[in-house]
């Protein structure tokens, strides 16, 4: 019976993780139609540019009688500076602020999880002859250089926005990491191993349950490197261990997939402390 009720806490407080979770994932996915939304005005913007220009081309093919004053110069300086507005406002929606400079423009990228600020890394870009970087303070196993090689010359708002994915889940998957290890270091058992990209996380852990400790091994993989959730997740228990947990070792390596390191094990604690 005692078993029956942890598990059945367990199973709510998983519930209620993944309902925490999808909610932040609809805020997320809602600032990304913000952002969508405004890349696409700026494209239309661009658009009605270049129909305009086609279309005065167009009229002095056929002989047409301009206006001598022509406000041309000044209808492409207005719409540069529009343009320009516009793409700061989509920058600052993605996390991405930037600022002109006398040999380009420079561009800081803010990264967060769950609301909380992380870190901020800077690019300078210079402009002439063609478009290149000067200095960053990107973290060197962030694959910058493969990105600029892909999308850098030809697509500088794609270039900003995979730069952006690659940071943030980065920063999202360090920052579970340093969690963990900050608030459940009581269950934690030895040293949490990550690399520096923290793409791959190994630690041990234990689980109470009836006056009893039971360790588990759990190996969490992310493949993805635009992603702040694990792709691959192995856990498992000591041999002499109930054979009831290896559906606990199971239903944890479901939950590491689902929501956030350090929430996972908060649902732990609270089914324990229950």
């Amino acid at each position: 019976g005692v078993f029956a009720h942890l598990e059945a806490l367990e199973a709510r407080a998983y519930e209620a993780a993944v309902k925490q979770e999808e909610m932040e994932q609809r805020e997320e996915k809602l600032a990304r139609l913000k952002a969508r939304v405004q890349e696409l005005r700026l494209q239309r913007d661009e658009l009605r540019a270049k129909v305009d220009l086609q279309q005065r081309g167009q009229l002095r093919k056929e002989g047409a009688v301009l206006d001598p004053v022509q406000p041309s110069a000044r209808a492409v300086l207005e719409w540069k500076v529009k343009s320009l507005k516009a793409m700061l406002q989509l920058f600052y929606l993605t996390g991405i602020s930037g600022k002109l400079t006398k040999r380009g423009v420079c561009f800081c990228i803010s990264t967060a999880y769950e609301g909380t600020y992380l870190d901020s890394y800077y690019l300078d870009l210079l402009i002439k002859p063609e478009v290149q970087i000067h200095r960053h303070s990107v973290p060197i196993f962030i694959p910058l250089e493969q990105i600029a090689k892909k999308y850098l010359q030809t697509d500088l708002r794609r270039f900003l926005s995979v730069l952006f994915d690659h940071l943030n889940a980065y920063a999202g998957r360090r920052y579970q990491a340093d969690q963990l290890q900050e608030c459940f270091s009581a269950q934690i058992e030895g040293t949490l191993q990550r690399n520096s990209l923290c793409n791959l996380l190994v630690f041990k852990y234990s689980v109470s349950r009836k006056s009893r400790t039971f360790p588990f091994h759990a190996r969490l993989c992310y493949s993805d490197l635009c992603c702040s959730l694990p792709t691959e997740v192995v856990v498992s228990c000591t041999p002499e261990a109930p054979t009831s947990l290896a559906e606990t070792a199971a239903a944890h390596s479901a939950l590491f997939r689902s929501v956030a390191l350090h929430k996972a094990f908060r649902s732990f604690s609270s089914a324990e402390d229950t």
